[in-house]
């Protein structure tokens, strides 16, 4: 695999792939990769005739107080663990790179409504960060298809909807979460996590199967959310949100509709840890 950091090296490696009629999947990254991560370039390897992938943690999309110091870089165990999956090109871009003039002067991305409920109530100025990296990237790496996980749901729809919005020519694949043994989904943040957090943790899932499965009998979705908001309290979880939204736009749910997602954040310690459930009604 070739790693480098250089955007014109990436653009002649693409063209010369494209040229000869061969299709590029792409995977952006922030590093730190786990098993989620890897799943993403095993299905990108079954999508594309080669793959790329990007190790970057965006400050743009960081916001006071968070972690972006404390964020782990884990490049060499990164290098390697892509290298098994069937990555042929790593870039590893810096923040020099990426904003030259610095974020103050960048032209940024931004996608209206979507990008301004739930984690964007929370973390303002989050989704402009992760829209405008993606977007750059896209335009750096010029891929014909990319994979993202299904975990950052809003994330996801917020890309896909960039991509429409501005006619990019990229198929965007949403791969569906990986989790523990325990229903955790994977997450880079679940290395903050003591041993007893990372148990109570689990909970969050068992927590939407039952939101599921209630809201599925017929019972109202105001009462299952309460129920369910003390039962993340009982387990030491500080609620950030948990909500039952429509799950193709993320709009308020109607009488009439029937493709639901669950969608919380919920704080447990100082982590902050996000998870989804699509499901039928």
């Amino acid at each position: 695999m070739i790693t480098t950091q250089e955007i014109t090296q990436i653009r002649e490696q693409v063209r010369a792939w494209h040229a000869k009629g061969e299709t590029v999947a792409f995977v952006p990254t922030m590093g730190n990769l786990h098993l989620g991560h890897i799943t993403l370039i095993k299905e990108a390897v079954k999508r594309a005739d080669h793959v790329v992938a990007s190790i970057f943690v965006n400050p743009m999309q960081f916001g006071q107080n968070e972690d972006l110091d404390a964020y782990p870089k884990t490049l060499v165990a990164d290098q390697l663990a892509l290298t098994d999956a069937g990555a042929e090109l790593l870039f590893t871009p810096t923040p020099k790179i990426i904003y030259p003039k610095g974020m103050e002067q960048q032209t940024y991305v931004e996608v209206p409504k979507i990008g301004d409920e739930l984690c964007g109530v929370s973390r303002p100025g989050h989704f402009r960060g992760v829209a405008t990296i993606v977007c750059k990237l896209f335009n750096i790496v010029q891929p014909d298809v990319a994979l993202f996980g299904k975990k950052d749901f809003q994330q996801l729809l917020i890309i896909k909807t960039m991509v429409e919005d501005l006619s990019m020519p990229i198929e965007i694949i949403g791969v569906e979460t990986i989790r523990e043994e325990s229903g955790l989904a994977m997450s880079s943040r679940n290395g903050y996590l003591n041993q007893s957090q990372k148990v109570r943790a689990a909970t969050l899932k068992q927590v939407m199967d039952t939101m599921s499965a209630e809201i599925q009998s017929g019972q109202a979705i105001v009462d299952v959310i309460a129920k369910a908001l003390a039962k993340l309290i009982e387990a030491g979880f500080k609620p950030d949100y948990l909500e039952v939204r429509s799950s193709t736009d993320l709009s308020p749910v109607s009488a009439e509709q029937q493709a639901l997602v669950i969608v919380a954040a919920a704080y447990m310690g100082t982590t902050r840890l996000i998870d989804n459930l699509c499901f039928e009604r």
